[in-house]
């Protein structure tokens, strides 16, 4: 039964209070989203956290004026709001956690080759080995069960996929697409994020910065300059310059002398093995 009037500015108030009430609220579009995926969302936001969906113009009029301004854009499409005493980054990597599955439909585009291994299916044979063939895979009857014989890319990416295809991957239950909800704002004490903030998590920074400090560390030892992270590699850099200084200038000292009798040696035995004497 649609709310009247009334109901609607009193929902509109008390969700207001509700958003009020809690640390963080994030917009999540929903309109890819199946229900069972949302449900799952729901339920795994509980107890501290909570996903509200409803109509729009409900949605917008609870929000508040610094919300709304921050979060309007977002709203072209379906959106559910997320409430949550979690931090953004947080709640972020729970909600995009949760992924599904699907399978292919007729004219869908493969967002990456897919690709059909060969072996045994759970397929009995019947009809669906020719349905199989006709989405171009080489299929056999072996001891009474359906195997696929040679490997095969069925769709390369960026291709669409046809129905004869779409229905192979059903029958095999090779789903190729994956779904996850994300966030695409959230404000936290009157901080917004956008989502390409809110996808940089901890092991992105550590990787950041583990290839930022290689780089540094490579000129650093080009340049020669002097940290507590190189003076190892600069110490032993110099101490091999040095050496092979000493060895190309014959320095008489107990280091290189030990090198230089080694080499003398080395082409001794080298020429004596030219000459046929024994060294």
């Amino acid at each position: 039964m649609p709310m009247l009037k009334a109901q609607k500015v009193e929902y509109a108030n008390a969700l207001k209070k509700e958003i009020e009430s809690y640390k963080t609220a994030a917009v999540m579009p929903i309109d890819a989203i199946p229900d069972r995926l949302l449900q799952k969302v729901r339920n795994q936001l509980k107890p501290d956290s909570k996903l509200i969906i409803a109509r729009k113009s409900l949605l917008v009029r609870a929000l508040g004026e610094k919300k709304l301004k921050s979060f309007e854009k977002h709203f072209d499409k379906n959106f559910a709001l997320v409430l949550s005493n979690k931090e953004p980054f947080e709640l972020y990597k729970i909600i995009s956690g949760n992924r599904l599955k699907l399978g292919a439909k007729p004219n869908q585009i493969a967002l990456e080759d897919i690709l059909i291994e060969p072996g045994d299916t759970s397929v009995a044979p019947g009809q669906t080995v020719t349905e199989l063939k006709n989405a171009g895979i080489d299929v056999q009857i072996q001891k009474g069960k359906v195997v696929i014989a040679k490997k095969k890319v069925l769709v390369e990416k960026g291709k669409k996929i046809s129905g004869a295809v779409a229905n192979a991957l059903k029958i095999l239950d090779i789903k190729p697409f994956e779904i996850s909800p994300k966030l695409s704002v959230a404000m936290e004490n009157g901080l917004l994020f956008s989502e390409l903030a809110l996808k940089i998590d901890q092991e992105f920074v550590k990787s950041e910065i583990l290839k930022d400090f290689s780089e540094a560390y490579a000129m650093s030892i080009a340049l020669g300059v002097v940290t507590e992270y190189n003076v190892k590699a600069l110490l032993l850099k110099a101490y091999m310059g040095a050496m092979n200084v000493g060895i190309e200038a014959k320095v008489l000292e107990p280091e290189i002398v030990k090198i230089l009798i080694a080499n003398a040696a080395a082409q001794a035995t080298g020429l004596a093995g030219k000459a046929g004497v024994d060294a």
